[in-house]
């Protein structure tokens, strides 16, 4: 069986540039934490570019399916900051159904005033290894004297700095500048999956986490971003075609690079989010809570999570049971029972204690069968 019978010189890869617009998926998923690093700018080979050159820029941090619900302060988003969603993921896996987690968030001393990406992370490492390739090809275009390739390198290059321009961004955390008393500001994120995660912070932290929204505020405005763009399509298109005339020798180190690049972009969006961003102005403490995590009902979980905040107003709030008469009664006993033990966490915030002896369940089945109670899911 023969493939070449020609030759080396009859293999074809004049399909080589497709190559280069490969991979937009990888490249998104990070290229928001991306986008706040400076490496986001070097001149490098960059796969699918053209996944950034976008009509419109996101106004915010993409947010996780959840409800947030305060406490005390009944406050209420329908969904979790992706910021708090970073700091108590598990590797991106959710939380056991029906289970109640407990954690105390506080503040770094000396941390940074700011969340930003690291400095040293997977994602510089892929900016670094796509600028070392560029070099790499242009030496070899420039030795072998393949204008086409030259050009295509340059463009190709340089098209990732233009993009990290019109895509560059900050975050600017909200400050708290009133000093008026407000409720404690403990948070409780309710899952789909029935699992509840109750926070205990401070005021400013739970406002930088879960109230105020994580907005990108640009380098440049919109209409500037659209002119670059449009300047970013046309060096791409430029690129492409100049890759296409590239000699075979240049045309298999490109092939070869953004073969690697794509795969390389692949591994690191597999990776723990986590590993991008720098997050050290907080510290996160798991608290022990004595009845343990994981419950069979969400009747159970609901009863442990209104025992630890001894407050039942979120549950209502963010309409957590369902409603009806028998639900209220029984919330309204819960809510007197939890109180009875004394304060549910230690002075400390490092543990939560045994929640009181109740017959919880037995309560909502007497209530449920009285008369005129619809059946609820238990």
């Amino acid at each position: 069986m023969k493939f070449l019978d020609g030759g080396y010189e009859e293999l074809q890869l004049d399909i080589v540039g497709f190559l280069a617009i490969l991979g937009e998926s990888s490249v998104l998923v990070q290229s928001q934490v991306a986008a706040l690093s400076k490496f986001f700018l070097l001149p490098r080979l960059l796969p699918a570019p053209q996944a950034l050159i976008r009509t419109t820029r996101p106004e915010r941090l993409e947010p996780s399916t959840g409800k947030v619900v305060g406490a005390h302060s009944g406050v209420l988003r329908d969904h979790v900051n992706h910021l708090a969603h970073l700091l108590h993921s598990n590797n991106n896996r959710p939380l056991p159904a029906y289970s109640v987690t407990c954690k105390r968030i506080t503040w770094n001393p000396g941390a940074e005033s700011n969340v930003d990406a690291r400095p040293i992370s997977p994602m510089s490492a892929l900016s670094v290894l796509g600028c070392v390739m560029s070099i790499a090809l242009l030496v070899l275009a420039i030795r072998l004297n393949d204008g086409f390739a030259l050009l295509a390198v340059l463009a190709l290059s340089f098209l990732s700095t233009i993009i990290g321009i019109a895509n560059r961004w900050f975050l600017k955390l909200p400050k708290r500048d009133q000093d008026r008393p407000v409720p404690p500001a403990d948070v409780v994120i309710c899952y789909p999956n029935g699992a509840f995660l109750i926070i205990k912070c401070t005021e400013e932290i739970a406002r930088e986490l879960y109230w105020h929204p994580d907005e990108c505020i640009y380098w440049v405005n919109d209409s500037i971003y659209r002119l670059i763009s449009l300047l970013g399509t046309l060096i791409l298109m430029f690129g492409v075609i100049c890759l296409g005339n590239a000699t075979l020798d240049l045309q298999l180190g490109f092939a070869a690079s953004y073969i690697i690049l794509n795969a390389a972009y692949w591994a690191v969006a597999a990776l723990n989010p986590q590993r991008n961003w720098n997050l050290t102005r907080y510290s996160v403490h798991e608290v022990r809570y004595d009845d343990g995590a994981v419950n069979k009902t969400f009747t159970a979980a609901l009863w442990k999570a209104i025992a630890a905040t001894q407050s039942v107003h979120w549950a209502r709030v963010g309409r957590i049971p369902p409603s009806s008469r028998a639900w209220d009664k029984w919330l309204d006993d819960a809510e007197r029972e939890a109180k009875t033990g004394g304060p549910a966490w230690d002075e400390k915030g490092d543990e939560v204690k045994h929640s009181p002896d109740w017959q919880y369940d037995v309560k909502l089945s007497e209530y449920l069968a009285q008369p005129g109670s619809p059946t609820d899911y238990c």
